[in-house]
């Protein structure tokens, strides 16, 4: 009976080895899956007189190749090269809104500005003026247009975070079940291999959205954390992940953890790696830089030339009124917490010193600071004043007061592109001509001449009579300046200001560029443009023009203002792509590793086959030699 017994042990024992190397095979590409092994053990001996003879060979247990450390790398690093990759997905998108060459934000401007050249050249062709309209009305059309696509994208992923959270509250209550059935398997001594497997596998599922922290128990169930410290899953039950909106910033949106109908707020910085995370910071970050550079740029330009066409004078002798509708201030929003009354907002006093950025007012006792929250800059301002300036903007307090504590958020880039229109519908509106004209003196020598002249901030002296009068050693006398000049540069006597062929002389509120060699005593007169010149007169014309090489968007040129906003979205890209790949390569060596402990090699798992093949048919051999053995005896002793 005892070889009887050993032949059986090892036929059955061989078989199971036979079964779960085809278990393997059949799962060779089942993601997820852990290649397992049969472990096998000695059944013992038994004590005969002469020593102990075994009894063969029992199965101990089938254990997974699986390494725990290699798992969470994989899945940590899987987690990382997830927001990465969706992350520049959506800056690809982002960067289609912004072509080059004709089609681009930069031909428009530019061609706003070109525009005027024309009107420069004939002030009194009504057709010069029609473009310069048509071009003023097409590029307010592709701010329109690019601020749309933008809102678009925001919307598209909007709805991306919606779909990836509910991804992750699904994930979180297949992995609470998994986790059930685990504690009901581990009841006897061996593991629930399939099971683990399937448990892991969810774990990485998920760490492909949000990623995780895990922490395992004895009975083989695992707890899940998300954003640091919040209790995702804790063994068979699964909070939820929710989708809020910033409760100052309607238009933005959070996330919250909720747990026993209580709800969290969750920082954008704490949720690490996973789609979900790509896909926040895009929206609330890179999403959000790029509008405020667009509402810049409408901003920028649209104040710039309002203020110039402003001091210009139209056909019919009337002062220039706007040419692009004013953008609106932009009104403060108030954080929830406030107790004070306090209403704000926020306009442009200088648009050449914006810096792209939503700011927060912060209240204390007796003084406000403004912050620019790009990169947390803070300005502190004592109370009472109700205006403060910073970064080319006037922050109001409109009405009622502000509580110690209370903050504002202000935004004021947010709707300028969006809604930017041209107010100008007859060309003879145009402001083109100067209100302020300059007569060379009869006797003069004529080595200067007058390349322009026009209004450059509305000075209440600004048509008073002036005259400049140039000395032998090139520099000249200024009579009949008003208050608020810059102080002659050399003491005299007489008191002169120096000068340079092609620099533009600023005084009175006018600016005047002259070129080539002055000869003493050449005299030139300012002052008023007498009625009926506007015809002839194309002095703010050239003005605008010559605001193409005005340095507005932090020293570049106005002209080249896309140009600076483009290099951000495509440095951006690059970073993303930069990025993207790394943290892929990353993920795919982690995951190599894995598998190389983990996963089915069918040329191993072809050789054990045949090596059980052989055990199985010597086991069925040897059982057949010890059935004879025993009939043999049978018959022997039964005669």
């Amino acid at each position: 009976m005892s070889a009887l017994n050993i032949g059986a042990r090892a036929l059955t024992t061989n078989l199971a080895a036979l079964q779960v190397i085809g278990h393997n095979i059949a799962n060779v590409n089942t993601a997820g899956y852990s290649r397992q092994n049969v472990q096998l053990t000695t059944a013992g001996a038994q004590a005969f007189g002469n020593g102990y003879i075994g009894k063969g060979v029992d199965m101990a247990t089938v254990e997974r190749s699986h390494n725990a450390y290699l798992t969470r790398e994989a899945q940590l690093t899987g987690s990382v090269a997830a927001a990465d990759a969706v992350r520049y997905s959506r800056l690809q998108a982002l960067e289609g809104a912004f072509p080059l060459g004709t089609a681009g934000l930069g031909a428009a401007l530019n061609d706003t500005l070109n525009a005027w050249a024309d009107v420069s050249a004939s002030p009194n062709n009504l057709t010069a003026r029609v473009v310069v309209i048509a071009k003023g009305e097409e590029f307010a059309s592709r701010l329109r247009n690019t601020a749309g696509q933008l809102d678009t994208l925001s919307r598209s992923t909007q709805q991306q975070v919606q779909g990836s959270v509910d991804v992750i509250n699904g994930l979180a209550q297949d992995l609470a079940k998994v986790n059930q059935r685990i504690v009901e398997a581990g009841g006897g001594s061996h593991t629930p291999n399939d099971l683990l497997d399937q448990r892991d596998q969810l774990v990485g599922e998920l760490n492909k959205h949000i990623q995780t922290s895990t922490v395992f128990d004895k009975d083989g169930s695992v707890s899940v954390f998300v954003a640091g410290s919040q209790p995702l899953l804790l063994g068979a039950r699964a909070s939820q992940l929710a989708v809020t909106r910033d409760a100052t910033d309607n238009s933005r949106i959070g996330l919250s953890f909720v747990q026993g109908g209580v709800s969290t707020p969750l920082a954008d910085a704490t949720l690490g790696g996973g789609e979900l995370s790509g896909l926040v910071n895009f929206l609330n970050k890179d999403l959000v830089a790029v509008q405020n550079l667009l509402g810049r740029m409408a901003l920028a330009s649209a104040t710039s030339v309002n203020d110039q066409h402003a001091l210009g004078i139209d056909l019919q002798g009337n002062p220039g009124q706007d040419f692009f509708i004013p953008p609106a201030a932009a009104i403060g929003l108030p954080d929830p917490a406030n107790t004070g009354t306090a209403a704000v907002s926020a306009s442009v006093n200088d648009p050449t010193a914006l810096m792209a950025s939503d700011y927060e007012m912060r209240f204390s006792a007796g003084s406000v600071s403004v912050v620019r929250l790009s990169d947390g800059d803070s300005t502190s301002f004592a109370m009472p004043p109700t205006a403060f300036s910073k970064d080319g903007l006037t922050f109001n307090i409109d009405s009622g007061a502000a509580a110690a504590g209370d903050r504002m958020l202000v935004k004021p880039f947010e709707a300028a592109a969006r809604n930017l229109q041209v107010a100008i519908g007859s060309p003879d509106r145009l402001a083109a001509a100067s209100p302020v004209l300059v007569t060379p003196v009869v006797t003069n020598a004529g080595g200067l001449s007058v390349e322009s002249l026009y209004a450059s901030s509305s000075s209440p002296n600004l048509t008073d009579p002036v005259s400049l009068t140039f000395q032998a050693n090139g520099t000249f006398v200024a009579t009949g300046l008003g208050p608020g000049n810059p102080p002659p540069d050399n003491v005299g006597p007489p008191a002169t200001y120096n000068f340079t062929p092609g620099q533009p002389i600023v005084l009175n509120g006018w600016s005047l560029t002259l070129r080539g060699s002055p000869t003493a005593g050449d005299q030139f007169d300012i002052g008023a443009a007498p009625p009926g010149s506007t015809t002839q007169n194309a002095g703010n014309a050239a003005a605008v023009l010559a605001m193409r090489d005005r340095p507005t968007f932090e020293g570049v040129a106005l002209a080249d203002g896309y140009v600076s906003m483009f290099s951000d979205v495509g440095t951006r890209v690059q970073g993303a792509k930069f990025a993207t790949s790394f943290s892929a390569q990353i993920a795919t060596t982690a995951e190599t590793a894995r598998t190389n402990v983990s996963g089915v090699n069918l040329d191993e798992e072809a050789a054990r086959l045949l090596q059980y093949q052989q055990a199985y048919q010597a086991s069925a051999k040897f059982l057949q030699i010890a059935q004879s053995t025993f009939d043999s005896l049978l018959q022997t002793v039964g005669r």
